[in-house]
């Protein structure tokens, strides 16, 4: 079995994870689950989003984390952007990525913002075009590649054509994103291929939630391939909104575990990530979601 000798994660845990919780959480935390993220070894980190606050309460404070955190040589920060006003607000912050987004499928892309695939991928040109020309990297974020709560399934082709448009704006590297957590090894193959028709295998990472437990699965599986690049989410931070008590993105701390067995290299310290873990959770009231983490709490305080 031949796989990558490197994987690079990119921890979504301060904004994909956050975003999902009710209650607020303090831009100190924010700032504080960054850094110790980054110091646990992570190189890419998804830090916030500049959609509206009266959609996205929980990212308010986009400007007061991006500016109030302490930036590490060497870690790509990430942000989402919905627009071009979005922009405008997340350029004055020095982002060393953009995020936009699109979904493979129709009835998705209407039900979430009211527009065909087509119409949200134009939208999003001029930001691209802002972005690079800034010298601000770009990626973009594939929703429902392999199953949609509306559609059901999702044909590869689907997933071809959305990569295509994202291709033809500019958009530099792409997520293949399992975001209601139904995929299974196969399927996300197909999806990976997919992309594979616009993309390279160096600009092409997987983003599985874990919602009928595949998570992992799917990731071994995108190795296989030779996907190199993933997201995850520390403590498995973020639910699954269209699947009811379902968890969502898969822990950054499982995925670490799975790949140092395999003899992958992260550059991550996991008892530093099970710290950030422990510690944001903590905040939160709750447990974290990730297998890895309880065990190594368990033993710890056995």
């Amino acid at each position: 079995m031949s796989l990558p000798s490197r994987v690079r994660l990119i921890d979504v845990g301060p904004r994909d994870g956050l975003q999902n919780e009710k209650q607020p959480v303090a831009s100190s935390d924010k700032i504080a689950l960054v850094h110790k993220l980054q110091e646990a070894g992570l190189a890419e980190i998804e830090v916030t989003s500049y959609v509206s606050p009266k959609w996205v309460p929980q990212m308010a404070d986009n400007h007061a984390v991006m500016q109030g955190m302490q930036r590490q040589v060497g870690v790509r920060y990430s942000v989402l952007v919905p627009n071009l006003k979005g922009w405008e607000a997340a350029v004055q912050d020095r982002p060393d990525e953009i995020v936009v987004f699109g979904a493979a499928s129709e009835a998705f892309s209407q039900r979430n913002i009211n527009c065909s695939i087509a119409e949200s991928i134009e939208r999003f040109a001029p930001v691209v075009q802002a972005a690079l020309a800034a010298g601000v990297a770009v990626r973009g974020a594939m929703s429902c590649t392999v199953g949609c709560p509306y559609e059901g399934d999702i044909a590869p082709e689907r997933v071809a054509y959305l990569a295509g448009l994202m291709k033809g704006i500019g958009v530099q590297r792409v997520d293949v994103a399992d975001t209601i957590g139904v995929g299974t090894p196969l399927k996300v193959q197909r999806a990976i291929e997919a992309v594979l028709r616009h993309y390279d295998i160096d600009h092409v990472s997987g983003h599985f939630h874990d919602t009928y437990g595949q998570a992992l699965s799917n990731t071994l599986a995108a190795l296989q391939m030779g996907v190199w690049n993933f997201q995850s989410s520390v403590a498995g931070l973020g639910g699954c909104p269209y699947a009811k008590g379902a968890t969502g993105n898969v822990a950054t701390e499982d995925v670490v575990y799975l790949l140092h067995g395999l003899g992958v290299e992260t550059g991550i310290d996991l008892d530093k990530l099970v710290d950030a873990g422990a510690f944001i959770s903590g905040v939160l009231g709750k447990r974290p979601q990730s297998r890895v983490a309880v065990a190594i709490l368990n033993k710890r305080a056995g």
